[in-house]
């Protein structure tokens, strides 16, 4: 099995925590691949940067997804997810809904814990549309920079940690989601640490996708995920233009 991961955001080093996560839970027999556009924001952080990130992850997909087959996108607000399913061939799922999936198989409620404040209204309207808001007890968010997570010694960790504790005792959650990529390598260490279920949705969207494609499904092409009809784009995104 071949699957590709695309950081939406142009930052390599979260590439490269993605990658070591996906790797870290994938079967032997499944090859990843992981990248990141060339060209978009350094991180996404709200509606703007989602924006400005899809024309990358698109223009990743066309230049890689062919030999793929499941893509995952490594975004928790699941950028560009219903773009990306138009225009692949096999599966594509966004960690944020393998996440919050994933999470509702092994827990009443949970509990989200984001980065920025201006990330959680994504995360609520994903939640909602999903069909699983009523299974959320809150989305917290650390006011951490999605880059500051980055940094060694930064106190990132410990603001995420917080958080998490403040979930579990005061919104009575069961499980924890952790609302950032960069955040993957925590979810070990802070399951054990508050004896809950944490969840990062790299892993999560890595089994879903290996599910998916032992089971010989794809992205269906009726409704809204036909493939976009022929048509000349104009200016800087005539190469975006449907074939």
């Amino acid at each position: 099995m071949k699957i590709l991961i695309i950081n939406p955001n142009t930052t390599a080093s979260m590439t490269a925590k993605i990658d070591l996560a996906a790797r870290k839970t994938a079967s032997a027999d499944t090859a990843i691949t992981t990248v990141n556009p060339f060209f978009g924001p350094p991180s996404i952080e709200g509606y703007y940067d989602q924006a400005f990130a899809v024309p990358g992850l698109i223009d990743q997909i066309h230049h890689n997804g062919g030999h793929a087959d499941a893509v995952i996108i490594g975004c928790f607000d699941d950028t560009g997810l219903d773009a990306a399913r138009c225009v692949s061939v096999g599966p594509v799922i966004g960690i944020g809904e393998a996440a919050f999936h994933m999470a509702s198989l092994v827990s009443g409620r949970f509990s989200v814990v984001t980065t920025l404040r201006q990330s959680v209204p994504a995360i609520e309207q994903n939640l909602v549309r999903y069909g699983l808001s009523s299974r959320c007890s809150s989305v917290r968010a650390c006011d951490v920079p999605v880059l500051e997570l980055e940094r060694p010694g930064s106190a990132a960790q410990e603001r995420v940690a917080d958080q998490i504790s403040r979930a579990l005792s005061e919104d009575n959650a069961e499980a924890i989601v952790l609302g950032c990529a960069g955040m993957a390598e925590l979810a070990q260490a802070m399951s054990q640490r508050f004896r809950a279920p944490v969840l990062e949705g790299v892993s999560c969207a890595v089994q879903l996708c290996e599910g998916l494609i032992r089971l010989g499904l794809s992205t269906t092409s009726l409704g809204g995920y036909q493939r976009p009809r022929p048509k000349s784009f104009s200016g800087i995104f005539s190469s975006f233009s449907p074939a």
